[in-house]
């Protein structure tokens, strides 16, 4: 069984109406979305309400408490994006 399969996912309405509903691993604080009418962004929110693009918005639109809870819980896109951090 791949280990992806054995991941217990958490779901959560999304009531922006641009985005699918917000799901996130049972140990993450991180709620993934995906925009409807998009393809290729990574989409996510710490609360719910304010939704990243993290192409577009890491780490210049986002909050310092919030960085480092990304540091924690997804360093696939930290190194990803790590160009963009001096």
């Amino acid at each position: 069984m791949k280990s992806f399969m054995k991941t217990k996912n958490i779901y959560a309405v999304c009531k922006n109406p641009q985005y699918e509903d917000f799901y996130r691993k049972k140990n993450s604080t991180i709620w993934h979305t995906s925009k409807i009418d998009a393809i290729g962004e990574v989409n996510i929110s710490f609360d719910k309400k304010k939704i990243y693009n993290l192409f577009k918005d890491y780490p210049y639109n986002m909050t310092k408490e919030e960085i480092e809870i990304l540091k924690k819980e997804e360093p696939y896109w930290v190194n990803f994006f790590s160009w963009r951090v001096k």
